[in-house]
C-alpha cells in the first residue's frame, strides 16, 4: 500500500493511503483522535546498569502473582521498585507468558475483567437510581465493549468458545 503526501495542499501534513486520509479516525466511545503512544526502545537487551538475575526476577513475579496482583500491577512494581523497565528484555519472555507457564495467569484477561467490573458497578448504581438515563446509556456502551472484546478473545483463543457475558452472572465473575 503506497503512502503519499497530500498533493492538493502543500501546507497539509496529512497523508493519504489510496484515497483514505490517515489520522482522521476517532475513538469509538470518546472524542479523541490522537495517535500518541509510548515507544519501546529499539535495543532488546536489558540496560548495562541493571544487575538482576533472571531466576530472581521470575521468583519475584511468581511471589507477587500469588499475592493476587494483576500482571500490570506486577509490571508497575518491577518498574518502580526494581528498575526493570521491560520484563521481556530480562527474561526473554513476556510477563503474561511466564504467569501462564507457572499456572498463575488470571482466568479472564485483565482489560475484560475491569470492563465487567465497571458494568457491575454501573448496574448496581442503576438499581438505586432508576431514572439516571446517562448511566443507562453508559452501561450500554460498556457492555458493547465487553461483547466486542470477548469476541476478540474467543477468536484468539484466550477465552473458551462457549464463554458468554451475562449481566445476571457478571458479579460472580468479578467477586
Amino acid at each position: 500500500v503506497a503512502v503519499t503526501a497530500a498533493a492538493s495542499s502543500s501546507s497539509s501534513s496529512r497523508q493519504h493511503v489510496q484515497g483514505f486520509e490517515l489520522g482522521k479516525m476517532g475513538r469509538v466511545y470518546g472524542n479523541g483522535k490522537g495517535i500518541s503512544s509510548s515507544a519501546l526502545p529499539y535495543k532488546r537487551t536489558p540496560p548495562s546498569w541493571l544487575n538482576v538475575n533472571p531466576t530472581e526476577v521470575e521468583e519475584q513475579i511468581c511471589k507477587l502473582a500469588k499475592k493476587g496482583l494483576t500482571p500490570s500491577q506486577i509490571g508497575v512494581i518491577l518498574r518502580d521498585s526494581h528498575g526493570i523497565a521491560q520484563v521481556k528484555a530480562v527474561l526473554g519472555q513476556k510477563l503474561f507468558r511466564l504467569l501462564k507457564k507457572n499456572g498463575l495467569a488470571p482466568e479472564l484477561p485483565e482489560d475484560l475483567y475491569f470492563l465487567i467490573k465497571k458494568a457491575v458497578s454501573v448496574r448496581k448504581h442503576l438499581e438505586r437510581n432508576r431514572r439516571d438515563k446517562d448511566s443507562k446509556y453508559r452501561l450500554i456502551l460498556v457492555e458493547s465493549r465487553i461483547h466486542r472484546l470477548a469476541r476478540y478473545y474467543k477468536r484468539t483463543k484466550h477465552l473458551p468458545p462457549n464463554w458468554k457475558y451475562e449481566s445476571s452472572t457478571a458479579s460472580t465473575l468479578v467477586a
